[in-house]
């Protein structure tokens, strides 16, 4: 470019039209809130809901031994807070069931002879069970125990007693901390969440920007009639969506399915329903397609850093963790994870259940009574 060309800018009415778009923009109130507001609320939960450090983690202990040195051990890996004692079952069996159900991270188990074994100058065994659905965490936790136990023998060596003490660590569920299996499941759930409220939502807004939504309001079908037509082809096509992704997770990156299949569409199903009724929600509430994808993004994106789908939970403030409860995405990334790596059923998810029903209850309630208010 020459400097003919930037003159011949300067005189033309470049800058009178950019000015225009310049002014109208500034009047644009929505346009200027979507274009700061989100930004700057993603950026804080992004920053502290994507932590690396991991604590609070639940430890479920088995002391058999009940000796002054077992319950060193106990408060040296409590200490920091890395660690929470949160049961203390009565047997082994016991303990596994805990982590199959989710109540325990990492279980410890300090044999009978804990510290007989340590006077005679031994070394001694102690056992970990580490749920290992999310590699991650089990990873960290592992560094963990490992750090602190031998950290507590060095500290025996200057005692009588002095000796080593061997962590046995054992993964549950993913014994290879393979991390495509907890990332998987995670990604399952978000792509799915994702797709149906931006689906749900343009689809929505394209009636309204084409006019077609007051000639079907015209015709003799009711609003809830409307809205059902609308709801159930995209629901089908998004059921395809789970299939899909099933079948990705289980040949391309050899994840087990242990669980109810059944089950597992249906609550699919039921994920798939708040994400439409979500995108319906938003969709009221747009004026244009594009302020409906600027606002999904600004909803759906937030629901993913606090589902657990990218990173661990237990990483997050406590106040993140409390405030994941209200995200549905969480409790559904949760369901397929035990699903998929642990076979464990209703008995065991109810709580998840629950939460995904009311939901979609809610969700569906509120965006049928904004979609009918908006026909009238």
């Amino acid at each position: 470019m020459d400097i003919k060309f930037f003159e011949q800018l300067f005189e033309s009415c470049f800058w009178a039209l950019a000015l225009k778009e310049v002014r109208q923009i500034f009047r644009n109130k929505q346009l200027l809130f979507l274009l700061t507001f989100p930004p700057t609320v993603q950026l804080c939960i992004f920053g502290f809901a994507l932590s690396p450090d991991v604590r609070h983690l639940k430890l479920g202990i088995i002391d058999d031994s009940r000796t002054e040195i077992s319950r060193e051990l106990v408060a040296a890996l409590t200490e920091n807070q890395v660690f929470i004692a949160q049961t203390y079952p009565a047997n082994p069996k016991a303990l596994g069931e805990e982590v199959r159900r989710g109540k325990v991270d990492v279980g410890l188990i300090i044999p009978h002879d804990f510290q007989r074994t340590l006077k005679r100058g031994r070394p001694i065994e102690v056992q970990v069970l580490v749920d290992g659905v999310n590699a991650y965490t089990a990873g960290v936790a592992s560094n963990y125990v490992n750090q602190i136990v031998n950290q507590y023998g060095y500290q025996l060596v200057a005692r009588p007693q002095g000796a080593n003490i061997v962590p046995q660590i054992v993964y549950l569920y993913n014994p290879g901390l393979i991390s495509s299996w907890f990332f998987v499941p995670g990604v399952m759930g978000m792509l799915l969440t994702m797709v149906s409220v931006l689906a749900s939502a343009v689809e929505v807004v394209k009636e309204k920007d084409a006019g077609t939504l007051e000639q079907l309001l015209m015709t003799p079908a009711s609003v809830l009639e409307i809205l059902l037509a609308k709801v159930a082809p995209l629901f089908f096509l998004l059921m395809g969506d789970v299939f899909l992704s099933l079948g990705v997770a289980r040949f391309v990156f050899a994840m087990p399915f242990r669980g109810n299949l059944p089950l597992f569409l249906a609550l699919s199903g039921l994920q798939i329903f708040i994400g439409i009724s979500l995108g319906i929600l938003l969709a009221t509430v747009s004026r244009s397609k594009q302020q409906a994808i600027l606002t999904s993004f600004f909803i759906t994106l937030p629901m993913v850093i606090l589902s657990g789908a990218l990173a661990p939970i237990e990483s997050m403030p406590p106040f993140f963790q409390t405030l994941s409860l209200f995200n549905p995405l969480r409790h559904y990334i949760t369901i397929v994870r035990a699903l998929m790596l642990k076979d464990v059923g209703v008995s065991v998810l109810w709580p998840q259940i629950l939460a995904l029903a009311i939901f979609a209850f809610v969700f569906m309630s509120f965006s049928s009574y904004r979609f009918r208010a908006q026909a009238q």
